[in-house]
């Protein structure tokens, strides 16, 4: 007993010269934001705890107060935010003091000592945090010189040393690259790097692989997970993705607009969920065992019968060979670059984005294209909708019982322009920010001359009533609506010219699980009810697996594999596929990432391909059929027999 009140005491006592036991303890933390209207109260009475060397996870949708609470910790608030009552006490091990932050200025040099040196945070987009005039090198030992008292010769071997922590291939010669010159694992390691250098005691990571292909992902949490091995730093993980908080989080929190809807420790929260919220985001996250017709709920569905009353009609049968909307044969484009400097000429270098690529898309089926940044996607998708021009190969697409090669150079117009649309992969960049939604949505009928401005009004009503958005909102400009509602208002406008094909450029990569739900849903819907064609592209094998019918799996401009959904899943085939496969987290603490396996970037390096599937100079590749539309890229002589060996 007199345990407990020593205990409770210590923690009271917010100058006291003995740590507590927790590291970070928030009691009753509210915050408010005050701008020209009423004052908002976005966080509302939420505690929790970290404790020294563990790992909280803080989970919600855009909106919850996820971030918000990070910034409060870091003391970096917008000006028109406000604590407005409760306590952040941090327990520095270090120093031995205990700090109410809450009540600290922000500007004050004792916060700039914690906020960097003891408390560090890495941001969610690493190109716009990071400088482009300025080398990792010097970014990283800025935080070091402010915060230790080193030499150059000491901070440089410290940054050195943390990027080799940090994995990067080469560190000594890592600290002379621009961020440019970077890929987006690399520069997310870069900011790792930076907000460990100082060794702090929290790390905070605000969606740090919301922006990243599902195999960097991986390796991204296998380097924070091993850091804090290494270090000893806690970590608050904040992020909507259950997959990712399985895989790395010790406690987890809820969040549902700035209040908690669940806690507990992530073996209670995984195995008996209890709040409604939670559960609706368990349901809104699509995974390789979802059975034939189920359906992905998001929490705005819990408690109604949306996932029965719009659930598909099924196909009768998978649409045939003979129904091709387009055919690809034999693709290639070729981007050609100079290496050297502004005071230096270089030699011109050629980059293969697309190499020999061929396949069909048949009419009404989802074709799914998959693979990571900088494999060919989307310059795939450019020389279809005719934004690229390729160096060989044919595109033959029917339209109005006509044949025509796209692969012919020229600008498109008329009715070939319309049949082919695309949903854009940022929902804010695509839409003009000073037009209306009703402008947005017409605006692809006025550039075609097609009906008058009643028409123009019927047909933007009839578009926003089919994705599920209220006609009342036409008046409304993007910035008012969220992420999801964007990226219907951008479905609607590729919808307004009737489009024989729909190409899908990442359409749900930037938005929340339960918002992606209700996304991927409304497509299936779409596409059953109006019969559309889609090409989805995507670097995620999961949710490709929910909407498509057949599956192209795509790596340094080649398809490596394609199969029906089923057939690829049941037996993948090429090791590129299966590295993907098994870097998707799955947010169940059983199936955990096998991070020994995921460690590097083999998964898509060539030289680490077995000898069937290995793309070295000259060597001939071709397509081996395996049955049941299922095929892969080996070397040519390849028999179905040497796979199995």
């Amino acid at each position: 007993m007199d345990a407990t009140v020593e205990k409770d005491e210590a923690r009271n006592d917010a100058t006291t010269a003995k740590p507590a036991a927790d590291l970070i303890s928030v009691r009753d933390l509210r915050i408010s934001f005050s701008g020209f209207g009423p004052e908002i109260e976005a966080v509302r009475g939420v505690s929790f705890r970290i404790r020294p060397g563990s790992s909280v996870a803080l989970v919600g949708e855009s909106g919850a107060g996820k971030s918000v609470i990070g910034q409060s910790i870091m003391g970096i608030l917008p000006r028109v935010a406000r604590i407005s009552s409760g306590e952040i006490l941090f327990n520095d091990p270090q120093s031995g003091k205990s700090t109410d932050l809450a009540k600290l200025n922000p500007d004050s040099a004792a916060y700039r000592a914690i906020r960097g040196g003891r408390i560090s945070t890495i941001f969610q987009e690493p190109m716009t945090s990071l400088s482009q005039f300025h080398t990792i090198g010097d970014q990283i030992s800025e935080a070091l010189f402010l915060h230790r008292d080193v030499s150059k010769r000491e901070g440089h071997r410290l940054v050195v040393e943390m990027l080799g922590l940090c994995g990067f291939p080469s560190p000594d010669l890592a600290v002379n690259r621009y961020p440019f010159e970077l890929s987006g694992g690399l520069r997310q390691r870069a900011m790792i790097a930076m907000a460990l250098v100082c060794r702090p005691a929290l790390l905070i990571a605000d969606e740090p692989t919301t922006a990243l292909d599902v195999s960097v992902q991986a390796q991204i949490l296998k380097l924070i997970k091993d850091l804090q091995g290494e270090i000893g730093t806690a970590v608050l993980m904040i992020t909507h993705d259950l997959g990712v908080v399985a895989n790395l989080a010790d406690e987890v929190v809820v969040l549902f607009h700035g209040e908690i809807m669940e806690s507990g420790t992530v073996d209670d929260i995984y195995s008996n969920p209890q709040h409604p919220y939670l559960k609706g985001l368990f349901g809104a996250v699509p995974h390789f065992d979802m059975k034939a017709g189920e359906r992905l709920i998001s929490p705005a569905d819990i408690g109604s019968d949306a996932n029965e009353s719009k659930k598909p009609p099924e196909r009768s049968k998978p649409p045939s060979e003979s129904e091709a909307v387009l055919k690809v044969r034999d693709l290639t484009k070729t981007f050609t670059g100079r290496s050297g400097s502004f005071w230096s000429a270089g030699k011109d270098s050629h980059v293969l984005a697309v190499d020999d690529v061929s396949f069909d898309i048949r009419r009404r089926e989802c074709l799914g294209l998959v693979g990571e940044s900088g494999c060919g996607k989307t310059t795939l998708s450019k020389m279809i909708l005719g934004a690229l021009t390729p160096d060989s190969g044919e595109m033959m697409f029917e339209h109005d019982g006509e044949t025509m090669d796209l692969a012919v150079g020229g600008i498109r117009t008329g009715e070939l322009s319309q049949a082919i649309q695309m949903v854009f992969q940022d929902p804010f960049g695509s839409l003009n920010p000073r037009m209306t939604v009703f402008d947005i949505i017409r605006e692809p009928l006025v550039i075609h001359n097609i009906g008058d401005r009643a028409e123009h009004s019927r047909r933007v009503q009839e578009l926003m009533e089919r994705v599920r958005l209220d006609p009342r909102f036409l008046n409304r400009y993007p910035h008012s609506f969220s992420g999801g509602q964007r990226q219907r208002i951008g479905l609607a406008r590729a919808l307004a010219l009737d489009p024989s094909l729909l190409i899908l450029d990442e359409p749900v990569s930037a938005l929340d699980v339960s918002i992606q739900a209700q996304m991927l849903n409304l497509l299936k819907d779409m596409q059953a009810e109006l019969g559309l064609t889609y090409l989805f592209i995507s670097h995620n094998l999961a949710v490709v697996d929910y909407v498509a019918d057949r599956i192209l799996v795509m790596c340094r401009g080649r398809i490596v594999e394609q199969a029906p959904r089923e057939v690829l899943f049941r037996n993948p085939v090429h090791t590129y596929t299966k590295a993907l496969m098994a870097a998707v987290p799955y947010p169940e603490l059983d199936r955990k990432l096998d991070f020994n396996v995921i460690g590097g970037a083999d998964g898509a390096s060539h030289a680490k391909w077995p000898a069937p599937f290995s793309l070295r100079p000259g060597d001939e590749m071709e397509l081996l059929d395996l049955g049941e539309g299922h095929k892969v890229l080996v070397h040519r002589g390849t028999e179905q027999k040497d796979l199995s060996a």
